[in-house]
């Protein structure tokens, strides 16, 4: 795809899932989820987003706003919900929510959102390109878009300094 092709096209992004279960070994002491995997875990269903909207390489260029809220303990089954909330000219914010469910009784709540910045490159790991801009459907994805682009300016303040 041709650096004039990516600025001209436009998509909408679609929420992407990801499912698990926690074994073991991916608990602490406590018998809860180690806040590591949790991350390794949100990165991973951010570059899916990421990569399916550009359909470009990707690589996470930060993690920002990750809140814990509730533990996941051993034996739950996750969900990742990921979706590209806004895009700048290579690179894109990424909004992303776990869910935990009890397996057994099947009550479901939110364990950690957080967002993620990726930042698309040339196939060959070069340099930043260009990427489709982002199509908002409706009011929900006008808000994303909103809260977005604030983490995206508090990322480039970062950067400048």
């Amino acid at each position: 795809m041709s650096d004039t092709q990516a600025e001209r096209s436009a998509r909408i992004a679609t929420e992407e899932h990801m499912a698990d279960i926690i074994l073991p070994h991916q608990t602490n002491g406590y018998g809860t989820m180690f806040g590591g995997d949790v991350m390794a875990l949100m990165d991973k269903a951010a570059a899916i987003a990421a990569l399916r909207f550009c359909r470009q390489p990707v690589v996470t260029a930060s993690s920002e706003r990750i809140d814990f809220r509730t533990p996941i303990g051993q034996a739950e089954i996750i969900e990742a919900f990921s979706k590209v909330i806004f895009v700048g000219r290579t690179s894109m914010v990424v909004r992303v929510r776990i869910y935990a469910e009890h397996p057994l009784i099947g009550d479901r709540r939110i364990c950690t959102t957080g967002y993620f910045s990726m930042v698309a490159i040339a196939r060959d790991g070069g340099r930043p390109q260009p990427i489709p801009e982002l199509i908002l459907p409706d009011d929900e994805a006008q808000a994303e878009y909103a809260i977005g682009s604030e983490i995206h300016t508090t990322i480039s303040a970062r950067r400048q300094k």
